[in-house]
């Protein structure tokens, strides 16, 4: 049975909810989730959302700040079009019902934080649980729609193409390959199903269980980019992988996320001696670009060999805290540190892929009817360094274009739906898992040691050999048993690895995320995206 719907989205963070509401509309929509509804990177972005609302804000501020910190990529376009449209789509949230925190003295006024890399106060804030708040009125405002239909704890497998079905037929393949909808495992029953649509969204959000350490969720696998990838989608820029400063670093609890909105608010970075160490670094010290400050604490650990720095916020008491930073505050307390009288122990962490699936202003593939929004595209916004809280701004501003493109061309784009149901053959099924959780340790090792902060192309080229050898061990695993959420991740997070290393590997020179010892100067002749493609056959 094949099911169907005008679009089929794939992720429920910030960027699907908003395309779902805006597309059903206009169609039905199937939105597929590979756990609870709204668990995604979303729900974890603690800073907020940055858009020119201040009357000594401006736009050219804003498109000055996120062009400096994108160190000469960003595309002028992508940027101009995400400020300018920004506080409108933040004001539709706010009308969803999203609450974002106000002055006390003055409940008209929305509290605005600063944070690093931005030259005005913009950043909008649910206290600081901004993305759970936004994704919890978009989650309700979809439920309450009827032709919105949520499938959880479905994994989306592969993307189903005009090739697959030549390939099924034994016919020629076409030149021009368009995307008619995708496999999906039903963690349920172990079933995969085929799902037909229109037009496929992907919003998977990005690849951060790459890395050993790391502040994003399970669910982060780089599983929309590697089905991309493997349709034959162009792909741009995935050397660029952000960095956060100050994840916790604690046994207790990790994958934590310490906000850049603390060193908003006066937070210093100190050793454990108590010595402050940012200004010797940048003159804009702890309020610098995210890049700049991941590479001077992984300098200073390296220098010294410590295992961690520490987030100094004792200059706050104890009533502030609680109150601008209730979960923070609470959070780091059930381990038993106060963060007002503890400094805060903190390491670098992958935290935001600024590459994806490359896209134009409207959220279009290279493939026809595949749109992408949010962290799994790459729009330009981004260039070689993303600016802290504008990442929830495009995944609101490109979801309403995509929708908006989408409606254009619905009448003229039909629905197939007879399309080639899954195929187990004789896959059994999986008898030693250890093997699948092994090779999962191993790529998040190397691509940890090899393709981290600062890089060389001789580890980058080691850790090419070894992506190469676990994706064979991969692909053998794969086709022998049946498909199971974890071998789904593995193989996807493994095509991610690849992609990542070859783009490195392309980029002689040092720039924004990417950092080569080989070559530590900028190159004007690298002033241009790094772009991949596999040839499909």
């Amino acid at each position: 049975m094949v099911e169907t719907s005008d679009f089929l989205v794939i992720g429920t963070g910030i960027a699907g909810l908003s395309f779902a509401l805006r597309a059903a509309r206009h169609g039905t929509v199937t939105i597929l989730t590979k756990d609870e509804p709204g668990e995604s990177n979303s729900v974890y972005a603690q800073g907020g959302i940055a858009a020119v609302w201040s009357e000594d804000d401006t736009f050219d501020d804003h498109v000055h700040d996120t062009l400096v910190a994108g160190a000469g990529l960003c595309r002028p376009e992508a940027v101009a079009q995400t400020v300018r449209e920004g506080p409108q789509r933040v004001q539709e949230l706010i009308e969803l019902g999203a609450r974002f925190t106000r002055w006390d003295d003055d409940p008209s006024k929305y509290d605005l934080h600063r944070e690093g890399g931005h030259s005005r106060r913009r950043i909008l804030h649910a206290a600081d649980l901004t993305g759970r708040e936004i994704v919890r009125a978009l989650t309700e405002a979809c439920a309450a729609d009827p032709r919105i239909r949520v499938l959880d704890h479905h994994v989306a497998v592969d993307l189903i193409t005009r090739r697959t079905l030549a390939r099924r037929r034994q016919e020629i393949p076409p030149h021009d390959d368009e995307v008619l909808g995708a496999y999906a495992l039903d963690q349920r029953t172990g079933t995969v199903g085929t799902h037909a649509a229109r037009f496929v969204l992907l919003a998977t959000g990005g690849a951060g269980r790459l890395y050993r350490f790391t502040t994003n969720p399970r669910v982060a696998t780089g599983d929309g980019m590697a089905m991309a990838w493997r349709a034959g989608a162009r792909m741009a820029n995935l050397e660029f992988i952000q960095f956060h400063p100050t994840s916790l670093y604690h046994h207790k609890l990790q994958s934590f996320l310490v906000t850049e909105a603390l060193r908003g608010e006066g937070g210093t970075l100190v050793l454990p001696s108590g010595e402050r160490f940012m200004p010797r670094y940048d003159e804009r010290a702890e309020l610098a670009p995210r890049d700049v400050v991941a590479r001077a604490i992984d300098a200073e650990l390296k220098r010294r060999g410590l295992e961690c720095v520490y987030l100094d916020m004792t200059h706050r008491s104890r009533d502030e805290l609680q109150g601008h930073f209730p979960n923070i505050f609470s959070t780091l307390a059930s381990v038993g540190l106060d963060m007002s009288t503890d400094p805060i122990p903190v390491v670098p962490a992958a935290h935001y892929v600024c590459g994806g699936v490359q896209t134009d202003l409207h959220g279009c593939t290279s493939l026809s009817r595949l749109l992408a929004v949010g962290e799994v595209s790459c729009t330009g916004l981004h260039g070689a360094n993303r600016l802290a809280s504008n990442s929830l701004l495009e995944a609101v501003v490109f979801a309403e274009k995509a929708a908006g493109w989408c409606e254009a061309h619905l009448a003229a784009t039909p629905l197939i739906d007879d399309l080639p149901t899954w195929e187990s053959g004789r896959a059994a099924e999986p008898d030693e898992l250890v093997v699948v959780h092994q090779v999962w340790q191993e790529i998040r090792s190397f691509m940890w040691n090899y393709v981290g902060i600062v890089r060389t192309h001789r580890r980058m080229k080691r850790a090419r050999r070894r992506i190469e050898m676990v994706k064979e061990e991969i692909e053998a695993y794969y086709w022998d048993f049946k498909v199971t959420t974890d071998l789904v991740e593995l193989r996807n997070l493994a095509d991610v690895a690849d992609m990542v290393v070859q783009c490195a590997l392309l980029r002689r020179e040092s720039r924004g995320l990417h950092y080569t010892l080989d070559f530590p100067e900028s190159d004007p002749r690298f002033l241009r995206d790094t772009v991949i493609q596999r040839w499909v056959d």
